[in-house]
């Protein structure tokens, strides 16, 4: 019986906000300000992740992905642009403690390959949240006739994906194999 009353405690109806996105188009600019928001955070959390990484190729495949980072950023502006809206975040929740938890991280391994596999791994938490992020407002773009701005999200989203590869490659040929021997 307690369950019971618990269950139903917890399936309370979420009271709406009173700027609550009331159709697609409003939903897709708030994603649209949302991921601005993470990609611009994450920009300015790349350089100090890069640092802290042992692994050349680790280091290489982060400092790369700064530079697509800046092109995703780019082209969020492009679709803000192309729906006649001012490009603006809202900071993004999801995004914020990704970054937190890659931080504690690397607060709390020592550098070296078990760094870099939790740098790989807290990146790759990253990269499948842009990945999901992504491949919906792309199929929002298209709901909405944005197909300019569809293209523009599934070129940022193919990125993404690939970046994902990199960090697999990365941690199965190389850091996961040195980190394990540090037994």
């Amino acid at each position: 019986m307690a369950t019971e009353t618990k269950s139903k405690a917890t399936n309370k109806e979420v009271k709406t906000s009173s700027g609550a996105a009331k159709d697609l188009k409003s939903l897709y600019i708030d994603s649209l300000k949302d991921i601005y928001w993470a990609e611009n955070a994450l920009l300015k959390k790349l350089p100090k992740i890069a640092k802290n990484a042992t692994t050349e190729s680790l280091k290489k495949a982060i400092e790369d992905h700064t530079k697509e980072t800046e092109g995703h950023i780019e082209r969020l502006e492009k679709a803000f642009e192309l729906i006649g809206e001012k490009a603006s975040g809202e900071k993004c929740e999801a995004m914020d403690g990704l970054l937190k938890e890659g931080e504690d991280i690397m607060e709390s391994t020592k550098p070296g390959a078990v760094r870099d596999a939790g740098i790989i791994a807290a990146s790759q938490k990253i990269e499948h949240y842009e990945i999901a992020t992504y491949g919906t407002i792309c199929a929002f773009a298209k709901t909405l006739g944005q197909d300019e701005a569809a293209k523009l999200l599934h070129e940022t989203l193919k990125e993404e994906k690939a970046a994902d590869q990199t960090l697999t490659d990365t941690a199965y040929n190389d850091i996961n194999f040195e980190a394990d021997k540090n037994k």
